[in-house]
Formats: structure tokens, C-alpha cells, sequence
């Protein structure tokens, strides 16, 4: 990714970059589930409380956990935390807040993720035109210790980060990442809002459910820019679960049944357009690159992610029940 640009005046260009004679006020959502992630989540929220373009509110919706909900409550009373009534998983807790959000812009970000401070500046400043409906950054990978040699950066997604590949300037993209992304109230109001029917729920690896919200709000609003903003920054913490190889097959066989499911929503040339491309010249270089320097586990990595991504995503279009879709309805089921 480039450079960061020069250092200037925190937020003196944010209301010139953005349409209108004011910038719109954000409201920040962030999600959250598990006692697990608590340092991570008071690092991003006071992250958030010192952001060079204040955003209006943060809300912090808990998905289905009392003990963190009461905790959350008690240490920070600037934060807006809510609990959420909808359905269980990622998804129905966005979608809380969205329904409390009072911004023009709804900006996402994990409770894992911790923002840059300019990262609410760097987002409006993408907002430079009526039809941009969405802006989006970079996540970067914050590994354990390093980089797992299985895990080259042209997978960096299986653990929910930017990858290789990826625009390096801003530019229009087919969809955002839901641990660095905004959205214009204005398209939650005409499309809806994210499907709760798909994407994580707890620890269960589907996803999906931000890329099938880009499309839709795509089909649905004619003229409408999708943008990848990559001086808007994140850093996402990788835990030494995501690191191993187990994870990589059943991040892999999570994606393909989560395509297949929003393919059928959105449509097959849509729901695999960028997956095409991605395939066919991201992944072959980066084969040949790991080779190259014989690491044999890179370019191995890149073979088995492809291969089980494929196959689960073939496989559910044909209509095989897989494991991981069962968890994941039974579990938004229960919650």
C-alpha cells in the first residue's frame, strides 16, 4: 500500500472533500460478541474517542452476551450500547445499529479492529460526489508473532484483511470489507439493510453479507460508486487460532458455501465477477512468487484455499448440505 500522505491540519479537509457545505456527521457501529476480544474492543473505542474528525456517536451493539453487555454498559458511558434483539451473528448486530445510528453516514468497524486516527477523515473524504453510496479501507493484518508462511498476502482475507490484489489507490470496487466500511444512510433507506440470513455468526467463518449489501445497493441505485479508499486504515488483530492451517480449510469451505449462498441472491455474474479475476491472475502469481522463494507452505496455502473454495462453493450450488451452513443456521436459531 502507499505512503500515508504529508502531515496537515487535523479534519481541514474533510468538509472540502465531501459533497454539500458541510461534511455529513458519521455514527460509528461497532459489533461485538465475546469477553475474549475485551481489550480489543476498549483499544477501538478509544481509538474512535480520538479521531481527527469526531464522529457524531459510537455504537456499540453486543450480539446475545449479558456479561459483556453489563460490562460494556458500565465502562463507557460516552458509548452507545445496546444489546441486539434481532437475529444472532454479525449481520442482525449491524443492523441494530443502524437502526440507532442518527448520522448521514454509517461507518463499520470490527471490535477487533483498531482505527487510524484520521480513519473517519480519510472515509468522508471519499464522499466526494451525490453517488458515491459506500467508502471502505485497508485492514491491516496485526499477526501474533509473524506472518504464518502459509498465509502469503494474496490470502490475507481469510482473516478478514485487505490482500494482495486489492486497489492500492482509490478507486470504484464491486464491494467493501465490514471491518473497514460506511455506508449513506440514504442507501439503507432505499435497498435495505444487511442480510441477516447470511454472514459470521460467533466463530463460525461464513461471510458474505457486506459484499452481497455493495451488489445490491449497486443493482438497485443507478449510478451508484462503490469506493475503496485506501488511505482509510484499520488495524485488525489475528489471534493464533486464525494462524493455522485447520483455519485456513475451514475459512475456505466457509466462503465457497457463503458464495454460493449470496450468488443466488444477487446473481452468479455479479457474485463472482471479482472472484473470476482473483483467481485466474492474483492467486497464479502469487503461486509463482512462494515457489520461487521455496516456501513450499505459501504456495501450497494459495492451492488447497483455492481448491476448497471451489469445490464447497460448486458443491453448494448443486445443493449439498454443508457442516459449516448447518452451524450457522442452527446457531441464529438459538440466539
Amino acid at each position: 500500500m502507499p505512503g500515508r500522505p504529508g502531515s496537515r491540519r487535523p479534519g481541514a479537509t474533510a468538509a472540502a472533500a465531501v459533497s454539500g457545505p458541510t461534511p455529513p456527521r458519521v455514527s460509528v457501529v461497532v459489533a461485538a460478541h465475546t469477553m475474549d476480544r475485551w481489550d480489543d474492543i476498549v483499544a477501538g473505542l478509544h481509538a474512535l474517542a480520538h479521531q481527527t474528525v469526531p464522529p457524531l456517536e459510537t455504537i456499540l451493539v453486543v450480539d446475545h452476551n449479558e456479561e459483556l453487555l453489563a460490562r460494556a454498559r458500565a465502562a463507557f458511558p460516552d458509548v452507545t450500547v445496546s444489546d441486539n434483539p434481532r437475529t444472532g451473528g454479525a449481520s442482525g448486530a449491524r443492523n441494530t445499529g443502524i437502526a440507532l445510528a442518527r448520522g448521514e453516514i454509517i461507518a463499520f468497524v470490527d471490535d477487533d479492529a483498531r482505527p487510524e486516527p484520521d480513519w473517519v477523515e480519510r472515509l468522508l473524504h471519499a464522499y466526494d460526489a451525490p453517488d458515491v453510496m459506500a467508502v471502505g479501507g485497508v485492514a491491516r493484518p496485526v499477526w501474533p508473532e509473524r506472518r504464518p508462511d502459509h498465509l502469503p498476502p494474496e490470502l490475507d482475507w481469510l482473516v478478514g484483511c485487505t490482500y494482495r490484489g486489492q486497489p492500492t489507490v482509490r478507486a470504484d470496487v464491486r464491494n467493501l470489507w465490514g471491518c473497514n466500511m460506511s455506508v449513506r444512510r440514504e442507501a439503507f433507506d432505499r435497498v435495505g439493510a444487511f442480510d441477516e440470513e447470511v454472514g459470521r455468526i460467533g466463530l463460525i467463518p461464513l461471510g458474505n453479507e457486506e459484499t452481497e449489501l455493495c451488489i445490491r445497493i449497486r443493482q438497485r441505485i443507478a449510478g451508484a460508486r462503490i469506493v475503496f479508499e485506501p488511505t482509510a486504515v484499520v488495524h485488525h488483530r489475528v489471534t493464533e487460532a486464525r494462524c493455522s492451517w485447520s483455519y485456513l480449510v475451514a475459512r475456505s469451505h466457509a466462503e465457497g458455501v457463503s458464495k454460493a449462498v449470496m450468488s443466488r441472491a444477487v446473481g452468479t455474474a455479479d457474485g463472482t465477477s471479482e472472484e473470476r479475476s482473483y483467481a485466474t491472475r492474483v492467486l497464479p502469481r502469487g503461486v509463482a512468487r512462494e515457489l520461487a522463494r521455496l516456501n513450499l507452505r505459501g504456495a501450497a496455502g494459495i492451492v488447497t484455499c483455492l481448491f476448497v473454495t471451489t469445490w464447497w462453493y460448486v458443491r453448494s450450488r448443486l445443493g449439498h448440505a454443508s457442516a459449516i451452513g448447518s452451524q450457522g443456521s442452527e446457531a441464529r436459531a438459538r440466539a
